[in-house]
């Protein structure tokens, strides 16, 4: 039975290896998902920074609280409001701005172009299609340039440097005679790739407008809202859960294989739920931030370091944890991963699957029913997931809770997982 068992599985490696693996890869490299990946990379200092100067400005505080800290904490909030503000407005306020260059800037990157130039013209062109300009004051709305945007600034990138590449591989250009220096011919090279742009994307912005009454951004963003709420919906994300889980099982990054998909609309959620929050609105997503993280496989993966540490008995696995066990309550659960290992490994596979799709469905079902706070504020991901869950929440205890009982309920379903890995580890050593 036990060679059968390895014989399938040996033929499902070999089945991925020969099928899911070279997709893996494409997708790892392929260079709009790529400069995707690495643009949202960029984008969590701002959101980090957004995030805490909205709970400064908007403290948690209840009508008629007594708390003193609270009280004081609200003082300061109405003295120095105009100032607090500040930070959240220019960062996760206008995070379409800097989606656009990020995403121009690694494409270009990935394809051997001038970055910057790229990312400048890909945000120039933005601010023209972006209905953003007031003529009747001269002044730019902030608002054109919130989360909401962010799908149509990817877009506008892709395209920007798309035309971009057409014209430099084809040498189309003005041409300046060799002996002027090099900084005075660039900016006249890329001057027919960037009138092709402008002109361009304001013959769509005109058309949108002409056609539907809303232009080019709005549109995107009328579009593609039901998309967020569709992918953002309890099934989708057991579903993203369950991927993230089957990939790590065959040694290939869940993580980085859905991120490309799901970052973009997790981070334009928590900006919402953060604008929506600062407004004292109802906040509308669940699927924000690292919310399936931290109820996720950051729960899990620590309670497994606890059933290492308090019910296995292999010297393998007791030698792992004491390396093993600090990394991951910092969400480090790389030595963990390859150290047991999760890779092919059933006796892991099956309560990882069971637990971060349990995990989530009841914060989620917890989280729409008013029980625990959505996530508002993205906090630095090597932040310990009871104290991510207080602070991503606005200080939601009701969070930190939910998240103990989770972790108490992995550590129970894992247990017989690992009693019966660590006892298989335990004949191998007596064999040894």
């Amino acid at each position: 039975m036990a060679e059968a068992s390895a014989s399938f599985m040996d033929k499902l490696q070999e089945w991925m290896g020969l099928h899911v693996m070279p997709v893996a890869d494409k997708m790892n490299n392929q260079a709009h998902l790529k400069a995707i990946r690495n643009a949202m990379t960029l984008l969590i200092p701002l959101t980090i920074v957004g995030g805490f100067a909205v709970l400064l400005a908007q403290p948690p505080i209840t009508e008629g609280s007594t708390n003193p800290i609270l009280l004081a904490w609200q003082s300061m909030a109405l003295s120095l409001g105009n100032y607090l503000w500040i930070p959240y407005f220019l960062t996760m306020g206008a995070l379409s701005l800097y989606t656009v260059a990020g995403v121009a800037y690694f494409l270009a990157e990935n394809y051997g172009l001038n970055s910057f130039v790229n990312a400048i013209t890909a945000l120039a062109t933005f601010l023209i299609v972006s209905d953003a300009y007031d003529g009747e004051t001269g002044t730019l709305v902030l608002g054109q340039f919130g989360a909401g945007y962010m799908f149509s600034a990817i877009i506008v990138a892709f395209i920007v440097v798309e035309i971009n590449r057409f014209f430099i591989e084809r040498d189309i250009k003005i041409k300046m005679p060799e002996t002027v220096p090099p900084n005075v011919t660039a900016p006249f090279e890329v001057l027919f790739p960037f009138i092709t742009n402008v002109v361009l994307m304001s013959a769509v912005n005109y058309a949108c407008h002409a056609a539907t009454g809303a232009g080019f951004t709005s549109l995107v963003f009328t579009i593609l809202q039901p998309l967020m709420s569709a992918t953002g919906s309890i099934p989708s994300v057991m579903v993203i859960n369950f991927l993230i889980s089957f990939f790590w099982f065959f040694g290939i990054h869940g993580d980085n294989m859905v991120a490309a998909v799901t970052t973009p609309i997790t981070t334009a959620a928590i900006a919402a739920n953060a604008e929506a929050y600062a407004a004292g609105e109802a906040i509308p997503y669940t699927f924000a931030g690292a919310a399936s993280t931290v109820f996720g496989q950051w729960c899990f993966f620590l309670s497994l370091q606890f059933v290492m540490l308090f019910v296995c008995k292999s010297s393998r696995l007791k030698s792992l944890v004491k390396v093993s066990l600090v990394p991951s309550m910092f969400n480090i659960n790389e030595p963990g991963v390859f150290g047991i290992p999760t890779v092919l490994n059933i006796f892991v596979f099956i309560p990882q699957v069971i637990c971060c799709m349990l995990n989530y469905l009841v914060y989620a079902l917890a989280a729409n029913a008013g029980l625990v706070g959505k996530f508002v504020i993205a906090a630095p991901w090597t932040t310990p997931g009871p104290i991510n869950a207080l602070l991503a929440t606005g200080f939601d205890f009701r969070a930190v809770v939910l998240w103990f009982v989770l972790f108490a309920v992995n550590f129970v379903l894992a247990v017989p997982f690992l009693k019966a890995y660590d006892k298989q580890l335990l004949a191998e050593e007596a064999a040894e």
